[in-house]
């Protein structure tokens, strides 16, 4: 490894040094062609000539004569003393373009004849032939042999002399001919140039004139573009300006309809305050002529919650005006269908109230008999009041009920009833197979339960819209749940559907929602009651499955009947039996609780946005029986205390309002004659 590392240094050493960067190609650097004098013609030196002369005119004898034919040499012992020059051939006196055979050092020669001509005085850089004066004949001391030999090589080099002098001449003759050729082609390639240069120049010319040409085109094509975006900008102008004109007209038929379409409103306005009027004073009407009847009469009930419903729909509609809008032609039909149905409603009324009046007519002459009769049965009543004074004084002493009273079991009883034949009225609804029904169901019920099960203690400003949303769908409009529209109308038994289904959310989210928040009791009592309202069903139904889980709401002490068993019977009384057994009695009170809130806050409260002429459909009245009712009931362990405590919290302060001195008897009442009926831990819990 240390040797081959030296061996590079020794390289890189040596490429480095000054001979290692010498170039021997400077040719390539200057750009000349290798190759150039390849292609060049022979050439005769300056010199030839000279040479020549050189030659011929000697005083030198020769040394050696040649044979031109042969070349051969035959040496002459005498003149081998005087030669200078040892080498001869046939062609080293003559100049020659075959070069291949020539035995003599021309360069030598050159030198030799050069350094004579610097060293002579007369010596000039002429080239031309010098005359050099002939020397005397010589006398001759050679043989014969030898002077014929050197006679014949004198021949011979006058022959060949003569020889050189013409292949000179042609020589000068071709060089005329090489010349005179490369001028005429030098002249013709200047005239190929001259005509080049004019074709550029013409080419340039007329390339200046072309684009000349295109610049005036274009010129011509940027002056009819101008002129052309001049017309068609007039034409827009004119475009323009009939638009305009076209969008004043519209403005003003817009105005115009405008004005007449604020008249027209104004006086749907007019006509619908009208309607309203009219309502209203036959709504009055109404019920100054309810309370009017006496005995045997029809009840008018029914007229006055009808006749509340249409108010509340004409005062829908003007709440919607009393936004800045004028009331459709729509608004107007079902505010003028209202008023036609509350003048029909008024006459059937009215042909009631005739019919009742020929009835007390009727009446008031048979009661003239019955005066009679009463004074005969004076003393049959005194005997039935002192026997009913002693069943009471039986009463006190055996104690309290055991059993709500016989009309409270038949009220609840009949909306037990009308509940199941409500249910069985849409079963066919429950056990369909068909897909697309079972997709109606599920949308129902959706649309009736989602809405209340969105009601809470914070939902404020939300309550109408989620009562609204209700109502429109018991009304039989659609409605829109889960992005889909759906509406009763769709299936025949959609409205009893419905309206079950409703009340027994109702009275879960009591048994849920109030149990865990009992502030929750108020928002969901407050819709409960607005729908009760409009829609007496839905009222009736919540009842019935308010009373079926919680019998305590009628109130009802349900007896065990003979073959009921205990599981069955823990039902009816409320309490959840599942697998695992009977619910404990926490859940259990916990429930009940939440029902009973739910059903004393649906007592006192009524619906904000209601007309609120007609009766309450379940006012503080039916709250008064249930508390009478509870008291005069044997109390249950646990179950009374937390009903009654429960009950009076949420509506206690209510009833107060209503029946003062009355309300307040009836606590002492509790206090002094029910609780000490109670155990001792019964009456620390209610306390508490």
């Amino acid at each position: 490894m240390p040797a081959e590392s030296l061996r590079w240094d020794t390289l890189e050493a040596l490429k480095n040094s000054p001979k290692g960067r010498l170039k021997y190609s400077d040719w390539l650097e200057k750009g000349e062609d290798i190759l150039s004098g390849c292609n060049e013609g022979p050439s005769l030196s300056p010199l030839s000539g000279l040479i020549l002369k050189r030659f011929n005119l000697s005083p030198r004898p020769l040394l050696k004569t040649c044979s031109l034919g042969s070349a051969s040499c035959d040496p002459s012992p005498g003149l081998s003393k005087e030669a200078p020059v040892s080498s001869s051939c046939s062609s080293s006196s003559f100049p020659s373009y075959n070069t291949k055979n020539s035995h003599c050092t021309l360069p030598s020669v050159i030198s030799e004849i050069v350094g004579d001509e610097e060293s002579s005085p007369d010596a000039t850089s002429d080239v031309s032939p010098v005359s050099i004066p002939t020397p005397p004949p010589t006398i001759s001391l050679l043989s014969p042999r030898a002077t014929q030999m050197a006679g014949c090589i004198l021949m011979c080099e006058e022959k060949h002399r003569a020889k050189a002098k013409m292949e000179l001449a042609l020589r000068q003759e071709l060089q005329e001919k090489l010349v005179a050729s490369v001028a005429s082609r030098e002249s013709e390639q200047l005239k190929r140039f001259e005509e080049f240069m004019e074709l550029k120049q013409r080419q340039e010319f007329q390339s200046m004139r072309d684009m000349m040409d295109r610049e005036y085109v274009l010129t011509q094509e940027s002056i009819g573009r101008q002129e052309k975006l001049k017309e068609e900008h007039k034409n827009r102008i004119k475009i323009l300006n009939l638009r305009m004109r076209e969008a004043e007209q519209q403005r003003l038929r817009e105005a115009e309809f405008e004005k007449q379409r604020q008249v027209e409103g104004r006086e749907r306005l007019r006509a619908l305050n009208a309607i309203q009027e009219e309502i209203l004073q036959l709504n009055q009407l109404l019920e100054q002529a309810a309370p009017t009847q006496s005995g045997h009469t029809p009840d008018f009930t029914s007229y006055s919650t009808r006749a509340n419903q249409l108010c509340s729909q004409v005062s829908e509609v003007i709440r919607t005006t009393a936004e800045g809008e004028f009331p459709s032609v729509e608004d107007m039909t079902v505010a003028e269908r209202a008023l036609h149905e509350m003048r029909s409603v008024i006459r059937v009324m009215q042909d009631a109230a005739a019919q009742a009046q020929e009835k007390r007519k009727k009446e008031q002459e048979e009661e003239e008999d019955r005066r009679k009769f009463a004074e005969l049965q004076a003393q049959k009543e005194e005997q039935k009041k002192s026997a009913a004074l002693s069943a009471k004084e039986k009463a006190q002493k055996k104690g309290l009920q055991t059993k709500a009273e016989d009309t409270t079991l038949k009220w609840y009883q009949e909306l037990q009833v009308s509940a199941n034949q409500c249910a069985q009225s849409f079963e066919g609804l429950n056990n369909t197979k068909d897909l697309q029904t079972k997709k109606l169901r599920m949308e129902l019920q959706k649309a009736a339960t989602i809405p209340v099960s969105q009601i809470s203690s914070i939902s404020g400003s939300k309550l109408r819209e989620i009562f609204d949303k209700i109502d429109k769908l018991l009304s039989g409009r659609p409605v829109v749940s889960g992005g889909k529209s759906v509406s009763i109308s769709q299936h025949p038994n959609g409205l009893d559907f419905v309206s079950y289904k409703l009340a027994e959310k109702f009275v879960k989210q009591g048994e849920e929602e109030v149990a865990s928040h009992h502030e929750a009791a108020f928002p969901i009592a407050v819709v409960a009651s607005g729908l009760w309202e409009l829609h007496p069903k839905v009222g009736d139904l919540i009842l019935a499955h308010l009373h079926k889980k919680c019998p305590y709401a009628v109130p009802h002490y349900p007896p065990m009947k003979d073959g009921t068993s205990v599981e069955e019977y823990q039902k009816i009384l409320g309490y959840r039996v599942e697998d695992g057994g009977v619910e404990a009695q926490d859940s259990f009170l916990k429930r009940m609780s939440g029902m009973i809130r739910l059903y004393a806050a649906l007592i006192q409260l009524r619906w904000p946005y209601g007309s609120k002429q007609g009766p309450d459909p379940h006012g503080l009245n039916h709250g008064w029986r249930w508390l009478a009712q509870m008291l005069n009931m044997e109390p249950l362990a646990d179950v009374t205390a937390t009903l009654l405590f429960d009950f009076l919290e949420v509506c206690g302060n209510a009833l107060m309002k209503q029946y003062q001195v009355q309300f307040w008897k009836l606590i002492l009442l509790i206090q002094e004659e029910y609780l000490p009926r109670y155990s001792t831990n019964i009456c620390i819990y209610f306390v508490h």
